[in-house]
């Protein structure tokens, strides 16, 4: 019985070992055909996607070493000196084997990381939409003579769809995969792109399992995320499908008048100003589509941010300009420059700018101008 007693208590003290968890990590490399005394880099990013060396090695007979440790499974790269680009990897503790390839570090295979799955296996989805898109492409380039527009049309079409769903790659990833470190790494990094649609990171994110929430990159990325969600929230009014907002603003007779008093069937809001060169380029083709389309429902409102500074009588260049180009539409201003209470309603930062409106007052489209502009105009009074 004693025996048994001491075979039990030596399974127990066994079996605690093996759960226990590792508090390092060893990146075991295998770098064939890069040459000896070439450095291996291994690096991560810090909340502003700046990159923060941790470890670095020497490569001697196609091999290296990197070692450290992290607090828990985040995102890494490795890069090689002479080499582009870095190899991307879900770096734990653990022991993780790595086969450098030279000619391209992203196709580098990884190996030890369990985190490292998700990596992958978002990878994967990516080239599976990649590759759909040459295939479409393929047939794109194939179809040529004129009586074939139809099919070029739908390929055309097609190709849009893919760049869609390469977009929304990401946010579905970490909607399908809440219980991913890579999903909650994948949100650190969208985050750190221009277009980052944070209102539906914020959702995804809420629905993260929640030990990943807790953690300590969950609270880093919650807290990113919140800081952007307040930004967002300033100009969350004026995305595409929201209802434009109302303002009222002097003309140059110093009457009063509102948006919601001029708006036509399709109405272009036009920020502008006699000092910006680009703006009175664009005038004459303003000049041109308000002519064609003015009897049919648009109307223009031209919100001037004269009153800069430089200028002496920024009121009388304000309507000189208007007299000089024609600009036959609604004009307003309270000449403050990019103080005025308008632009900084609708965060105006340069100019030229338009917001383009439906019949219900909706903003359809942003800074459009030529051609397209002329386009759109088109489209919605079709509509209307």
């Amino acid at each position: 019985m004693k025996r048994i007693l001491t075979i039990l208590l030596i399974g127990l003290l066994l079996a605690s070992c093996k759960q226990e968890n590792r508090t390092d990590f060893v990146i075991n490399g295998n770098a064939e055909g890069v040459y000896n005394g070439i450095r291996v880099y291994l690096k991560n990013l810090d909340e502003q996607g700046r990159e923060i060396f941790l470890d670095t090695a020497i490569v001697m007979d196609g091999k290296f070493t990197l070692k450290g440790s992290v607090e828990e499974p985040s995102i890494h790269f490795i890069s090689v000196d002479g080499t582009q680009g870095n190899a991307i990897l879900m770096l734990e503790n653990s022991e993780i084997d790595v086969e450098i390839n030279k000619q391209n570090l992203l196709e580098s295979k990884i190996s030890g990381s369990e985190s490292h799955e998700g990596y992958a296996a978002f990878e994967e989805g990516i080239k599976k939409i990649r590759e759909e898109g040459r295939e479409v492409m393929k047939h794109y380039r194939q179809v040529k003579l004129p009586e074939e527009a139809a099919k070029r049309d739908s390929l055309s079409k097609e190709l849009e769809k893919v760049s869609i769903k390469l977009a929304e790659h990401p946010l579905n990833f970490v909607k399908e995969n809440n219980d991913m470190y890579f999903s909650l790494n994948l949100i650190g990094l969208e985050a750190n792109k221009p277009k980052f649609e944070v209102a539906k990171f914020m959702e995804a994110y809420d629905n993260l399992s929640s030990n990943l929430k807790e953690s300590a990159k969950g609270q880093e990325v919650k807290k990113k995320l919140d800081a952007l969600y307040e930004e967002y929230q300033k100009t969350a009014h004026l995305e595409e499908g929201k209802i434009a907002p109302n303002f009222e603003a002097p003309t140059p007779d110093g009457d009063i008048i509102s948006l919601n008093d001029i708006k036509g069937k399709v109405t272009v809001i036009d920020f502008w100003a006699a000092w910006c060169g680009p703006c009175r380029r664009e005038n004459p083709n303003v000049v041109r589509i308000y002519d064609m389309y003015h009897d049919q429902g648009l109307e223009i409102i031209g919100v001037s941010l004269d009153g800069q500074s430089r200028q002496q009588d920024p009121k009388k260049a304000w309507l000189d300009a208007i007299e000089k180009d024609g600009l036959k539409w609604y004009q307003v201003s309270h000449l403050k420059y990019f103080n005025d209470p308008v632009a900084r309603l609708y965060n105006i930062q340069s100019i030229p700018a338009t917001y383009i409106l439906d019949a219900d007052g909706k903003i359809v489209a942003k800074n459009l101008r030529g051609k397209a502009l002329e386009n759109k105009v088109k489209e919605l009074l079709e509509k209307a």
